[in-house]
């Protein structure tokens, strides 16, 4: 392996807008060294095996090392949590850590993460040094791995004898990179420009010595600048302690017993997924599509984001040869947009795309219990191969394309594999759900300072083939809504309402889960943000299940001014007294709702998840009373059940997009690709 080839000279360049070609220095660096797996133009060799095939490595170390890892991974977590000082960091933790062989494969799999490539591709691993931070947040340098400015990221090197054995990583979305609006999300960008401070892969720390310069360079471009400066010391600080602990493991155990164990970690998830997911998949070709709605520029319109899944029984050359193979292709995806929906899927063969869509997989799984168990780490990365566009879509943007709302984009996608893989098994898959958006308020406070209050909140997921959806939940893993508590006692409004949207989950045999209702008044006037998607066009119920209720905000509830807000907005004014209200989505449903027992419609009834009124509509069910004692008219809903039944066509579609996709379709209710 050659470490001397890897220069700064070798990083992927952005990409010419008016030709849709690489710059001249990137076709040169192309030309003059070999491309390896990971598709980097760079000598350094990614993704590879650290022992032979067919070491053996006790079985029992190998659940030792893999506790360790998710022991240290909490570790790391739980350090910046505690603490970092943004509340998107310290309260909402939406951040993410990982940890990495040398070979940039992530071990760990609880969740997500970014990805080392970028570091190794731009600073050879002999010239890393113990107490070395490196840091990067640049969308177009990140390999994939980065979806927006505000996604900040650290990397620390782990070494053992001397050299690099492991790299541990945190990356979270912060409070202000810069850009054009608080919170650096300006929901009609045109540029990436607009969106704040790009910083490429630099040193942050040499040897235990923070940049300076570069941290007063970050700090000068955020609004919250203190906020910022300790959020990254905590990361920083936090990754450190994470590297000390992966050392003392390979001092302990010896780095070739460690690295077979890694071997052994990956390998035994490549084969779990093969054996119990992949294999519950027919051999053939299915395709799906769902869109987003809008990117704050132009006017709504369908933004097709289009899978084809291949299935084969065997995969091709390379490793995952001789067993079921997924081929993912996002042909058919459309141009990329003005507004800020792009994502940069295409690079490093899509490898983050990979584990980002890869935990849908596991719905496949045997029991629920099972598929809770199965952790997502590189070792699904050779079961699926992806094939992108040509440059210029919403998956393959061109630089300088605005990136800040790509939550549009890669959430879709986990509907859409969701979907294409529920043609395949006969809909033995959930629903659809929308579980992230970002809403908040910013202005004075009390004392006249600038604040920013901003949250994630969830919503609800889709029923599955066995169970209702989940309420209120988040696809970032251990995030949360923020305080009430805190909320109040920090910023100028009171929380007035914290709830269940009732009515919100889509009608079905299986119920989708319910969103947040969320009220809050304002104390001082200021302005409203949001960036959030699924306010047209529904989650989609599947097999008979109706679509959930769209996402909502409500300023001025009840008074003279009373408004809905679009769900794109930078600064709607909110005058003191006045009210928000946030009705975040609900999930699809699953099965014919006319089919779910009047038991469990009296039981949504009492628990106040269903009106009487959401019962006779969406359920067919006839109810008296009260929440607290609802009666059933079994007589009575059953005649309705009938007569629901008798006024449907006699043939509908496989999914159920809900009343807004005719909005945007020129009146279709369905698209081509919703029939089996």
């Amino acid at each position: 392996m050659c470490f001397s080839c890897q220069t700064a000279a070798t990083r992927l360049a952005p990409v010419d807008a008016a030709t849709g070609s690489q710059h001249p220095e990137v076709s040169a660096a192309h030309d003059g060294a070999a491309v390896n797996p990971a598709g980097l133009p760079t000598a350094y060799e990614h993704g590879n095996r650290l022992t032979p095939e067919g070491t053996t490595v006790d079985p029992i170390l190998v659940e030792i090392v893999e506790g360790t890892l998710a022991s240290v991974e909490m570790e790391v977590e739980t350090a910046i949590a505690r603490t970092s000082r943004s509340p998107m960091i310290r309260d909402a933790h939406d951040f993410r850590a990982g940890i990495h062989d040398r070979q940039l494969r992530k071990l760990t799999g609880r969740s997500y993460s970014a990805l080392v490539h970028p570091i190794a591709r731009d600073f050879p691993l002999d010239e890393m040094s113990e107490g070395d931070v490196f840091f990067h947040n640049d969308v177009y340098e990140s390999e994939g791995g980065i979806g927006h400015l505000p996604d900040l990221c650290v990397t620390v090197p782990v070494f053992s004898g001397g050299e690099v054995v492991a790299f541990v990583q945190a990356f979270g979305h912060h409070d202000d990179i810069g850009g054009a609006v608080p919170g650096s999300m300006p929901s009609n960008a045109q540029t990436v420009f607009e969106e704040g401070l790009s910083v490429p892969p630099i040193k942050l720390w040499d040897k235990g010595v923070p940049n300076q310069a570069a941290l007063r360079i970050m700090t000068r471009n955020s609004r919250m600048p203190d906020s910022l400066a300790a959020d990254l010391d905590a990361e920083c600080s936090a990754c450190l302690m994470g590297a000390r602990r992966l050392g003392e493991l390979f001092e302990r155990y010896g780095r070739d017993t460690i690295e077979a164990a890694f071997d052994a970690i990956l390998d035994k998830t490549t084969e779990t997924y093969r054996r119990e997911i992949l294999s519950k998949i027919p051999d053939g070709t299915y395709v799906w599509e769902d869109y987003a709605e809008h990117d704050g520029v132009d006017e709504p319109k369908l933004h097709t984001q289009r899978i084809t899944l291949t299935k084969q029984s065997t995969g091709g050359p390379g490793p995952g040869d001789g067993g079921p193979k997924l081929i993912i292709d996002f042909t058919g995806t459309a141009p990329q947009a003005k507004g800020p929906i792009n994502h940069c899927g295409d690079y490093v063969g899509g490898n983050f795309l990979k584990k980002w869509l890869a935990p849908i997989l596991r719905n496949l799984a045997d029991t629920p219990e099972r598929m809770a168990e199965l952790d997502v780490n590189e070792g699904i990365v050779p079961l699926i191969e992806m094939k992108f566009p040509e440059k210029g879509t919403l998956l393959t943007p061109i630089y300088p394309a605005p990136t800040n709302a790509r939550t549009f984009v890669i959430l879709r996608l986990l509907g859409v594999l969701a979907g294409v893989v529920a043609k395949a098994v006969d809909g033995k898959m959930p629903a659809d759900q929308e579980t992230i958006r970002y809403t908040g308020v910013y202005g004075k406070d009390r004392d006249g300072n600038d604040y920013l209050m901003r949250e994630v909140l969830g919503g609800g997921s889709g029923g599955r083939y066995y169970a209702d959806g989940e309420d209120t939940i988040h696809v970032v893993p251990d995030s949360r809504n923020l305080p009430t508590e805190f909320t109040e006692s920090r910023f100028p409004f009171i929380v007035e309402r914290l709830g269940l949207a009732v009515d919100s989950g889509g009608a079905g045999r299986h119920r989708g889960g319910l969103g947040y209702e969320k009220h809050i008044r304002m104390l001082k006037d200021a302005h409203f943000m949001s960036i959030a998607d699924r306010s047209i066009l529904a989650c989609w119920g599947v097999k008979g299940g109706k679509a959930g209720r769209p996402f909502e905000v409500t300023v001025d509830v009840g008074g003279p001014e009373e408004r809905t807000v679009d769900a794109l907005a930078d600064a709607e004014v909110v005058k003191a007294g006045q009210v928000i209200r946030i009705r975040t989505t609900g999930g699809g449903g699953w099965g014919d709702p006319l089919d779910r027992p009047y038991a469990e419609v009296e039981r949504d009834l009492r628990w106040g998840k269903v009106s009487f009124e959401g019962a006779r509509r969406d359920f067919g069910v006839v109810a008296t009373g009260d929440l607290d004692e609802p009666v059933i008219d079994a007589a009575a809903s059953d005649a309705l059940r009938e007569q629901l039944r008798g006024d449907r066509a006699a043939e509908q579609p496989f999914f159920d997009r809900g009343p807004g996709y005719a909005t945007l379709a020129a009146g279709q209710t369905a698209a081509d690709v919703d029939w089996v």
